[in-house]
């Protein structure tokens, strides 16, 4: 049962001023989200802070371009140290001067949360939205966050189940993009809006929307998908382009291979769709492995960082994967090649394993609509009726209370061929750079993750935190 709480109109308290800091694409999504739900119950709602294109078309005053904040790796961001705490001392003042009702950060955890125990300590109630993968590495951050927020909100069970242990508040509010994002899709019909043929088959191929991951990963995609069109003759790739900077990276790399140009097709975003017309992706890991998952399509993630970085992450990180799917099914359904195995040669040859499979795509494109149900629960509504209670001073409401994730699943539906998992391409199961063994703060059958995952009702950095950050 879904519990809905609809507060009388003249019990409400009005929701007048949110401020609002997301970090990069992915959070501009979510942000304009919530601006909608809130909009649509507080007509009269002012937005202010830091945000992308479409939280800008949603109203939100923004002082700084969305990639401010979009810096990746630890050794990145010591690098831009100086420009973010210059930012976040003007976003404080600002805050301050302007006295929203609330201040709701979105994802980028190092940076927002920093900037909500600021302002809770000066008296503004505070949310975070997106949890960070504290569960999974830095362990010891939830004390820090049970001082930066009156509230967390969570896409997933498991870290609601986490902050309940921890005893932070916490909403448990579904997935944005699992509402937004339809169960049933037509891959023919993406295929003709492209023009790409019914029986062709395709790739698609996704860097990442980030400059660093481009530097780490594009050069390596486009060399491997030279390698598969050279053994594949009716193989397309499509590549969306995440911004109009990143298609001219883009264009320079595949200048630089003439043998592409006939079998590649380059996007001004539209990535979804992308997704929808392939047979397969390959993609960086992130928000992106979420959106593959949710439109049904099998994967292979590739992931390189600067070595430090990379040195560091396996020493902190506690989690086998760094992908979503895994991270949600607690077993490895997508392959992931890691740092110096994420070379072309073997994300080549991964690739044409799976394109040579289609009993196994098939199956874990049930697997995905399986979990991708499980995970639809109208989260913008949800998050706006927390944002609401934290406003007015009532407790959260019981449409999101962490007991609702117990609803996610049905333990007695369980799946069974669609779980099977896919080998890497050196033949062995995936493990993480971590390479430690997966202990949750649930304990460690991690009941609630493995029930969201195998359900065939279905449940998505984890992203809970993208990429274990």
């Amino acid at each position: 049962m879904t519990h809905v709480v609809r507060q009388a109109e003249s019990d409400a308290v009005p929701v007048r001023r949110v401020y609002l800091v997301a970090g990069e694409l992915s959070g501009d999504i979510l942000g304009a989200g919530l601006m909608r739900a809130l909009k649509a119950r507080h007509p009269g709602v002012e937005f202010r802070g830091l945000g992308g294109p479409r939280m800008l078309a949603e109203g939100l005053t923004s002082l700084y371009p969305l990639e401010t904040l979009s810096v990746m790796g630890l050794v990145e961001v010591l690098k831009h140290l100086p420009e973010l705490v210059r930012v976040r001392r003007h976003l404080r003042r600002d805050a301050l001067a302007w006295q929203p009702d609330i201040m709701v950060g979105i994802d980028a955890p190092d940076f927002n949360l920093g900037l909500e125990r600021q302002l809770r300590e000066a008296g503004i109630t505070t949310a975070h939205y997106v949890s960070p993968s504290v569960w999974a590495w830095r362990q010891g951050r939830v004390k820090g966050i049970a001082r930066s927020v009156d509230a967390m909100l969570t896409f997933l069970p498991f870290e609601a189940a986490f902050y309940v242990k921890h005893r932070v508040p916490v909403a448990f509010v579904g997935h944005p993009l699992a509402d937004e994002l339809p169960l049933v899709n037509d891959r023919q019909s993406a295929r003709r809006a492209f023009g790409l043929e019914p029986d062709e088959e395709v790739l698609a191929l996704l860097p990442g929307s980030r400059r660093n991951e481009l530097r780490f990963m594009a050069a390596t995609f486009v060399e491997a998908a030279q390698r598969l069109v050279e053994t594949r003759e009716r193989l397309r790739v499509v590549i969306p382009a995440a911004t109009p900077e990143r298609r001219q990276e883009l264009e320079v790399l595949l200048q630089q291979r003439p043998a592409l140009r006939d079998r590649v097709m380059l996007l001004d975003g539209q990535a979804r769709e992308a997704m929808v017309a392939s047979d397969l992706v390959l993609l960086a890991s992130g928000t992106a492995a979420l959106e593959a998952m949710l439109c049904h399509r099998p994967m292979l993630v590739g992931y390189r960082m600067a070595p430090m970085t990379h040195r560091i992450a396996r020493w902190m990180v506690k989690t086998p994967w760094i992908s979503l799917p895994n991270l949600i099914a607690q077993e490895s359904l997508v392959p992931e090649l890691i740092q110096d195995e994420a070379s072309a040669e073997a994300i080549a040859r991964q690739l044409e394993s799976m394109l040579s499979d289609p009993q196994g795509r098939s199956a874990l494109e049930t697997r995905f609509a399986a979990m991708h149900e499980g995970l639809q629960r109208d989260a913008s509504r949800r998050a706006a009726e927390a944002i609401e209670a934290l406003v007015a001073g009532r407790p959260l409401p019981p449409s999101v209370a962490p007991e609702c994730a117990q609803e996610v699943a049905d333990p007695d539906s369980a799946g069974s061929d669609a779980g099977a998992s896919y080998k890497t391409a050196a033949g062995a199961s995936n493990k993480t750079a971590a390479g430690a063994s997966h202990k949750t703060a649930a304990g460690p059958s991690h009941k609630m993750a493995s029930q969201v995952s195998d359900t065939g009702a279905g449940p998505a950095q984890a992203r809970g935190d993208k990429d274990g950050r």
